[in-house]
């Protein structure tokens, strides 16, 4: 899941962004963009991994960030 998540943000960005995956334990699943919280599997997702709807939305903010670091 996580690999599929980072090839969607690559997608999105290219050499722009920098990811890192760390292991965790106990279903544990965020997702960090610029130190912001955007994703929290256990947290505001109800224990939910993310649909194709909800990657795009992730996008659509790590987009919003790069543009708003250019600008």
């Amino acid at each position: 899941m996580a690999a599929w998540m980072a090839n969607e943000f690559f997608a999105e960005a290219g050499s722009d962004i920098a990811i890192r995956i760390t292991p965790g334990v106990g279903g544990i699943f965020q997702v960090f963009a610029d130190g912001e919280k955007i994703y929290d599997k256990n947290g505001e997702e109800n224990g939910v991994f993310p649909n194709l709807p909800r990657v795009k939305e992730l996008r659509a903010i790590i987009r919003e960030k790069l543009t708003a670091a250019v600008a």
